[in-house]
This record gives structure tokens, C-alpha cells and sequence, in this order.
């Protein structure tokens, strides 16, 4: 793979009006990352679980939070790459497609969980076992193997590239008309679900494949095996900012509701620090009275010296990325003290954090919620011609196609209904659907 064709601005769906030539003060990608600022699906996010329970008098965050600190992580990583590689590149064409790095994986990262249903990742295993364990195992006959296991197995990292790139009813060809780089580098499992292995991660559904593919040729992104490419190498970036995000801000959010005491937060994050700077902060921290801002310093810290780190290693790798070779997440190459400073968290936050009481409620009240909204919808989508169906039918938005010639795009019609909704519009059709919630009259 080389650089210039990895940076594209030409648009899917509308490439008949690309024109390479056409200088803009805003850039294409640019355009990306403003069009999904002001998009539907993006003002969902706030609405939506990332680990702990929606705001009360505790602020956590949500995945519109969370994804707009993974987008300024990423960008800031991604100029630090860029400094290290302009020299290599001073003066050649590639030197002019790593400027604009930073601006696609901003854009990448701010769309990477667009496609996660309410209730955090409970909601995914939600919809995977509705088909492996509950009423939709009937339908498995009536599918290709492929089908069924883009249902049994649902990827919300999957269902992102469907909602940027399917053409809904009433919307216009390519869907959201990103940039082929952007769509390219939210790709972290560029590989059928039939591909997923135990972990059941991949990167596109069947209805998307040919669109995946149409991205990978234009930007020569190889076909390493059947159904199996190399990924972008900016969605190396992606996936360590989101890494960085998502573990550091679960301590600092465990620590503002109590579940990690302030000693524990501090031994976690000073560890990944030498003996020297941790004496630095220390003192600094001195001036600080309230342990939440201690935790925030320590914290800033903390993600700066793995954004540093991360960008080191993706530079001193460019030559395995652009092979195409299979790599881990740039948080495992980090150097060791960094390395192992992050496994502790993670190993904390499974340890103590992810099965709190609190979350562990969440998981328990969004499987109730999402098996019986899947149950009433697929019912409904499934045997139009009842009365009950006809009505709830109603209720189904539509852009969403529940009448579609097949019915592996019937069900699809379902998924992205009950994947689009926030947890709060879940819980209120839930209500609703049982009688328990009237209108106000």
C-alpha cells in the first residue's frame, strides 16, 4: 500500500462529481467530520450507555462524550505521526497526503460507534443470542450461512460501516457520501462474519461487502485471504485512541461515583510514570484539594504519554503497516512500563469496574428491554398481515424498508430500528408496548 492512494477524497456514491483538482478552504474530510457533527445518528450518541448508568447528579460519560475525546485524542496522535514522518517524505507526494492524517482520523474516530445499540455492549450480546439462544433460531433455515452469522454474531463496529454507507429509504446513494478514506479506517475487522473467529468481531455485513470492496481497490487496500483484508493503517490510530479513552476514563468515572477509592486511582495512574516524574506530580497535585481534579491531572498526564508512545510505535512501523502485516493494537507495542501500567487498568476495570452493581443492572434491564422490543418488531415485520403488526408497523420510521423483496432485509429493517435507539427511547416503547406509558392527554 503507499500513501497516496490510502488518502482519497473521492466520495462513495458519488463518485461521478469527484474532482481532484477542486481546492476548497474546507477540506473533504473536513466535511466528513462536520456532516456527522450535525447528523441524526451522531446527536443519538448522547443518549446512549458507554459503561456506567446515564447521568444522574454524577456526570459520566455517554458515547457522544466518549466519542468526541477518542476524536481529539486521535487527531492529536495522529499529528504527532505525521511530525515524525514529514521528514521521511519532505518534498514527495506522499509528504501532501500524511498533512491531512489528522483530519480523517478525527473523522474516524468520531463515527467509530455509530452503529453500538442502547445499553452499552450488553446491547450487542443482546441481539447476537435474540437469534443463537432465543425466537429468532427459527430463522436459520431460511438464511444464508453468511446471514446468519451477520445476526447471530451482531458487530456494532459492523453496523457502523452499514450506517455510513446503506442507502435507507428516501436517502441518497453511498448514504452518508463519506470519503472512501474515512470509511476505510473505521474498519478495525476488515473481514466477513463469517471470518470472525471465538472473538465474533468483524468489520462489514453481508449488504456491505461490495461497498467495502469497492473502497478497498480504489484505495489498494490488499485481499489477504477469502473475505479477509489488510486493514488501513489509520485505523491503527482509531483503534488506540479509543483504547486510550475508553480504559482511562472508566477509572476516572469509577472514581467519581466510588467505586475506586482515590489511593487506588493514583496507584494506577502514577505507575505510568518514572520514579522521578511521579515525584513532579506529587507535588503539583499538592495544590490540588479536590481529589476529582487530582485523578483529572493525573489522567491528562497519563493520556498524553501514551499518545506520545502509540505515535512512536505506528512510525517506527510504517513499513509492516503499509505491508498490510497483521499487527496488535498499538497500546500493546508501547514501551513496557506504559505497556504495563495499562494492563493493570484493564485488568482492574474487568476486576472491579465493568461487573459493579450498577453496570451489572444496566446489562440486566437493557437484555429485558431489547429481547422483548426485538420479540414485538421481528413479530411484527414478520406477519404484516395481523392486526397488532399493522399496528406497531407504525410506529417503525421509515427510512427503515420493512417490506423489503428478502428476508434477510426484512430483519435488517428491525436491527437498525432497534440499534438507532437511545436507551432512554427504548425504555419508553418498552413501556408503551406493555401498557405501562400513555400518552398525556
Amino acid at each position: 500500500m503507499d500513501w497516496t492512494r490510502l488518502i482519497s477524497d473521492k466520495r462513495l456514491g458519488m463518485e461521478q462529481f469527484h474532482d481532484p483538482r477542486t481546492t476548497r478552504l474546507r477540506s473533504d474530510f473536513q466535511r466528513d467530520f462536520d456532516r456527522l457533527i450535525f447528523s441524526s445518528p451522531f446527536r443519538r450518541l448522547q443518549n446512549k450507555t458507554q459503561v456506567f448508568p446515564l447521568p444522574g447528579s454524577i456526570f459520566v460519560h455517554n458515547r457522544l462524550t466518549h466519542s468526541l475525546e477518542v476524536s481529539t485524542v486521535g487527531r492529536s496522535m495522529a499529528r504527532e505521526v505525521w511530525h515524525r514522518l514529514s521528514t521521511r517524505y519532505e518534498g514527495k507526494p506522499e509528504g501532501r497526503s500524511l498533512e491531512q492524517i489528522p483530519e480523517i482520523v478525527a473523522v474516524s474516530c468520531l463515527s467509530h460507534d455509530l452503529g453500538n445499540p442502547p445499553f452499552g455492549h450488553s446491547g450487542e450480546r443482546t441481539i447476537s443470542t435474540w437469534f443463537s439462544e432465543g425466537r429468532g433460531q427459527g430463522l436459520r433455515s431460511e438464511l444464508t450461512p453468511q446471514q446468519w452469522a451477520d445476526f447471530s454474531r451482531f458487530e456494532g463496529n459492523a453496523n457502523s460501516f452499514r450506517l455510513l454507507t446503506h442507502q435507507f429509504c428516501g436517502r441518497r446513494k453511498g448514504g452518508f457520501a463519506m470519503t472512501y478514506s474515512t470509511l476505510a479506517s473505521i474498519v478495525k475487522y476488515p473481514w466477513t462474519s463469517l471470518k470472525a473467529g471465538e472473538k465474533g468481531k468483524f468489520g462489514f455485513f453481508a449488504s456491505e461487502e461490495a461497498d467495502y470492496r469497492k473502497v478497498a481497490t480504489e484505495l489498494g487496500i490488499p485481499e489477504t485471504g477469502d473475505g479477509v483484508f489488510a486493514r488501513h493503517p489509520l485505523v491503527y490510530l482509531m483503534e488506540a485512541a479509543d483504547d486510550i479513552c475508553y480504559q482511562v476514563m472508566d477509572i476516572e468515572d469509577s472514581h467519581r461515583l466510588g467505586i475506586l477509592s482515590t489511593d487506588e486511582v493514583r496507584s494506577l495512574l502514577l505507575a505510568f510514570f518514572e520514579p522521578e516524574q511521579q515525584r513532579r506530580m506529587e507535588r503539583a497535585m499538592g495544590y490540588l484539594d479536590d481529589p476529582n481534579e487530582q485523578v483529572g491531572y493525573m489522567r491528562s498526564g497519563v493520556i498524553g504519554a501514551m499518545v506520545g508512545d502509540c505515535a512512536d510505535v505506528f512510525a517506527r512501523s510504517e513499513d509492516k503497516l503499509l505491508s498490510g502485516e497483521a499487527m496488535p493494537p498499538l497500546v500493546r507495542l508501547m514501551e513496557p512500563r506504559l505497556a504495563e501500567a495499562y494492563a493493570n487498568c484493564s485488568q482492574t476495570a474487568w476486576s472491579k469496574i465493568y461487573c459493579a452493581p450498577d453496570v451489572v443492572d444496566v446489562d440486566i434491564a437493557g437484555n429485558r428491554i431489547l429481547t422483548y422490543l426485538m420479540d414485538s418488531l421481528m413479530e411484527a415485520v414478520l406477519n404484516p398481515e395481523k392486526n397488532s403488526s399493522k399496528l406497531l408497523l407504525l410506529k417503525m420510521p421509515r427510512q427503515y424498508d420493512t417490506a423489503a423483496s428478502t428476508l434477510y432485509e426484512r430483519v435488517q429493517s428491525v436491527l437498525d430500528h432497534v440499534s438507532g435507539m437511545t436507551d432512554v427511547y427504548a425504555l419508553d416503547l418498552f413501556r408503551k408496548l406493555n401498557g405501562h406509558s400513555l400518552p398525556a392527554v
